[in-house]
């Protein structure tokens, strides 16, 4: 299953007039989320946006709800969900999963100092920070990487059956 056909499914699943234009989707093993834009209010600025946001999510509640479950059964994903408005964005739901991995001690003295300047709260939210960090510093390298590794599931996708 491609983040494509994800993506195909929502687009013919979302009501048009939700969003000014295709909402992003992006998809990991755990997660949908699905970002769509809406119609900036001519005044009023970022509180102007932050209230049509929250208006966005109040009355789409139950029909973004049964979209969720339908794409949950049928991807086993959860879904998240939120809206962009001018410069405001805000996402509604989204999970935090744990993820287990294995440091050494140059690497949790790392965590540690985060932690000791205060920082980050835990080794867990310093790990947050620094992935953070790293994705939007190399954003353009991922993209590529992300590129190239659908390139690499079409190809497999049109080879022989197995």
């Amino acid at each position: 299953m491609t983040d494509d056909t994800i993506t195909g499914w929502l687009a013919g699943r979302l009501p048009d007039d939700w969003f000014t234009e295709a909402p992003e989707v992006t998809v990991d093993r755990d997660e949908i989320l699905v970002v769509g834009r809406l119609a900036a209010p001519e005044t009023g600025g970022d509180e102007a946006a932050a209230g049509r946001i929250a208006r966005f999510r109040d009355e789409t509640r139950d029909k973004r709800m049964a979209i969720a479950r339908e794409a949950e059964h049928r991807y086993g994903r959860k879904v998240a969900w939120g809206a962009r408005c001018g410069d405001t964005a805000k996402t509604f739901t989204s999970l935090s999963v744990p993820v287990m991995t294995r440091l050494r001690q140059p690497e949790r003295r790392v965590l540690d100092t985060l932690v000791d300047a205060g920082v980050a709260r835990s080794r867990s939210d310093a790990l947050a920070w620094a992935v953070r960090l790293v994705g939007k510093h190399t954003e353009e390298w991922l993209e590529q990487l992300r590129d190239a590794m659908a390139d690499v599931e079409r190809v497999r996708a049109a080879g022989p059956p197995g």
